[in-house]
């Protein structure tokens, strides 16, 4: 009896199986990578607002506005990052994506207003979300807080900064 014709057909079955393997791990893989992606933009967004609310430097409209109404967040304070993680809210049926919404918590010693750790975590988050657009290249697909922001798989929000004194 002849075999030849049964080794080929189980060697072109083991190959199909690995390629199938394949390509649905590197899907998977493929999103992971996004997700890490944006974790570190978060993170570099989230110092750079740390950075800017530290060192009271803001734009000239902010600097404005906090100039008539908010004068203490001109002042330069220690603001220390202590966490930054996401969650995984489940599928936004308005984008048709998965929604991870990122909160950040930080300490501060001087800082102990509630109004002004709101006005601090509000600088915080739009740093985060403009780093996360930037990463992404979908700064022109969001409004001018980046509020949400899109990558190919997901849509991001943040949450209130959690303050920890």
């Amino acid at each position: 009896m002849d075999c030849k014709g049964q080794s080929s057909a189980e060697f072109l079955l083991l190959i199909g199986f690995f390629i199938a393997l394949l390509v649905v791990s590197s899907i998977f893989i493929l999103e992971e990578d996004e997700l890490n992606k944006a974790m570190i933009a978060a993170r570099n967004g989230v110092n750079e607002g740390i950075i800017i609310d530290s060192a009271a430097v803001y734009p000239d409209d902010v600097y404005r506005e906090y100039e008539l109404s908010k004068e203490n967040l001109l002042h330069p304070s220690l603001i220390k990052l202590e966490n930054v993680n996401y969650t995984n809210m489940g599928v936004d049926s308005g984008y048709n994506k998965e929604k991870i919404q990122f909160k950040v918590t930080v300490s501060s010693s001087e800082i102990i207003d509630k109004d002004l750790q709101d006005s601090f975590g509000d600088r915080i988050n739009y740093n985060l979300r403009k780093s996360l657009a930037y990463t992404f290249n979908s700064e022109n697909l969001t409004n001018e807080l980046y509020n949400p922001v899109f990558s190919n798989h997901y849509v991001f929000t943040t949450a209130n900064v959690k303050w920890i004194n």
